[in-house]
């Protein structure tokens, strides 16, 4: 449902009409999605102390799609130029937290101007990466949610990170081509680098063709990318625990990196009742080992040094039966992570669903992913199937199954 407001201009003990002034308009959105899950092998601890694996029947929030309540607002300033704004935050329904740890407006949140060749926003947003190909990712065009993430999101094509204090400039459409810069300001007395992020990235479209490539480079970014909100730690791992229930087997133990960067391109054809793309995107923890990262014991614990490098390679299909069932279909190989010695590691992931649209605003599915993974992965231990959201398996293979409802306000 869409709200339009006027707006009022409020100072000390004056209140002045918005109908002085050109109309502005509020959009207030959201997206709600819930669902059932079936665990094949979770993490947990046994009562000798030692971990263990076991079936798991769970609920969860925020799968197909981010839960979010957002609002977008415009000003038309004359000539084609507008002011603009939005907040959005995220939320768990399941038991009312905010996500993104606890970050009020953690999904994003900035304000800008547009141009008629431009537009320049400020504030927490998503990276060039993200805008770019998660619009050609299972996850967004392939309607296979996060669990078809590429590794624990690995290269952020879900939009698991944002970037603080970013100003983006993107231009307009012009025959098909978008544009766009951002720059992160670490905000270091002394050094322009120090926790300093930037990307860049462009798309075009040409009939049903799409195509898209973006680049992204963050300095520290345990502190400045990784530990993005309100909870994160300026001395511990925010990549999460890599011991007991581990958190992210797959990278968390690349948290002392220096650098991390992502160099990712994808294609899409896609008709009134066919979707199909690809995306392949290389990951490079850089200088592992670095002090700036927190306390090494805790970001570093296997004392890695050098670089861990990582490549994505993955396809997906969405083919509409009718116009209100759907049924999906993804692959991801994901391999790399070899350092100072230690094997690489690899995970092939599979993903289906099948959507049906109750009406417009709502839809019922059902989702299911299955990894296997193989080699060392970066805690030092043979790796084991991990996806974004849900416990990391105790042994190599791990099977989701989900039953969800997503209704969109």
């Amino acid at each position: 449902m869409k709200r339009r407001v006027l707006l009022m201009a409020v100072a000390p003990g004056v209140l002045i009409s918005a109908s002085a002034f050109a109309q502005s308009s509020v959009t207030i959105y959201g997206i709600i999605d819930q669902g059932l899950n079936y665990i094949s092998n979770a993490q947990s601890i046994d009562p000798s102390g030692r971990r263990a694996g076991h079936t798991q029947y769970s609920t969860s929030s925020t799968v197909m799609a981010g839960n979010q309540l957002g609002f977008q607002g415009t000003e038309d300033l004359g000539q084609q130029y507008k002011a603009i704004f939005k907040l959005e935050t995220g939320f768990d329904i399941g038991t009312g937290k905010l996500q993104e740890g606890g970050t009020f407006f953690g999904r994003q949140a900035y304000v800008g101007l547009g141009a008629p060749y431009a537009t320049l926003t400020l504030g927490r947003q998503y990276d060039s990466v993200v805008d770019f190909l998660r619009p050609l990712s299972a996850a967004s065009a392939g309607g296979g949610g996060t669990y078809s993430s590429h590794g624990n999101d690995i290269d952020n094509l879900a939009d698991t990170y944002r970037t603080n204090n970013a100003v983006k400039l993107t231009s307009a459409p012009y025959h098909g081509l978008v544009v766009s810069g951002m720059y992160s300001f670490g905000g270091v007395a002394g050094s322009m680098s120090r926790n300093s992020i930037y990307s860049f990235g462009a798309s075009f479209v040409h009939g049903p063709v799409k195509v898209g490539a973006a680049y992204l480079k963050v300095h520290d970014p345990n502190q400045s990318f990784f530990g993005d909100n309100q909870l994160s730690s300026t001395t511990a791992n925010n990549l999460g625990a890599t011991t007991g229930v581990q958190a992210n087997p797959v990278y968390g133990g690349f948290a002392s990196a220096s650098t991390y960067q992502v160099i990712a391109a994808g294609a899409q054809y896609g008709t009134s009742t066919l979707f199909v793309g690809a995306n392949y995107s290389n990951i490079r923890f850089g200088g592992l080992g670095d002090p700036a990262s927190g306390t090494l014991s805790l970001t570093n614990p296997f004392g890695y040094n050098g670089n861990a490098v990582f490549n994505s390679y993955a396809a997906y299909v969405r083919y509409l039966v009718t116009p209100a069932f759907a049924l999906v279909g993804a692959y991801d190989f994901l391999t790399g992570g070899a350092v100072d010695g230690k094997p690489p590691a690899h995970y092939n992931q599979f993903n289906a669903a099948a959507h049906y649209l109750l009406s417009k605003r709502t839809d019922v599915y059902l989702l299911g992913t299955y990894v296997m993974a193989g080699g060392t992965d970066s805690t030092g231990q043979q790796a084991v199937a991990s996806v974004l959201t849900v416990t990391p398996s105790n042994s190599a293979r791990q099977l989701i199954l989900r039953v969800g409802l997503m209704h969109f306000f």
